[in-house]
């Protein structure tokens, strides 16, 4: 199996089987975001305790791409420090340049071909750009 077939199948998984869809019924920081070109709508939720992220939840609509990124997003900051979870947003935009990065959580790696797909990176960061807002917002209110 090629590489971009392994890296295929891990989207679709993410996107079939979202990890984290829902919302959370005591308070967190919520963000919504809407990507206007495209249509895609992210609603992302954290649970910050201590300057960590103690869990993160998502609801959205749109493309594969856009939907299977909150979702591997939400894996990857859960137990981070608001510090750390900035510091992967910073990386998954350097992906999204070209940029040759790593990941603890190894599945995201598997969005690094969006970029050569200009009009799909977009869809690939919104949940990323959720992401810093909500860490600025948590960030605020200690």
């Amino acid at each position: 199996m090629q590489l971009d077939d392994l890296y295929r199948r891990v989207i679709m998984d993410h996107y079939k089987n979202p990890r984290n869809r829902g919302t959370f019924d005591s308070e967190a920081v919520t963000i919504n975001l809407n990507n206007p070109t495209c249509g895609d709508r992210i609603s992302l939720q954290m649970q910050v305790e201590d300057g960590k992220v103690k869990a993160a939840k998502f609801l959205g609509e749109g493309c594969s791409i856009s939907l299977s990124s909150a979702s591997m997003l939400t894996e990857a900051v859960k137990g981070k420090t608001l510090e750390e979870a900035w510091d992967m947003a910073e990386k998954f935009s350097g992906l999204m340049k070209g940029e040759s990065v790593e990941f603890d959580y190894e599945d995201l790696e598997a969005l690094s071909g969006v970029n050569k797909f200009p009009a799909r990176i977009k869809c690939a960061t919104l949940a990323w750009n959720a992401l810093r807002k909500g860490i600025e917002q948590a960030q605020e209110n200690q």
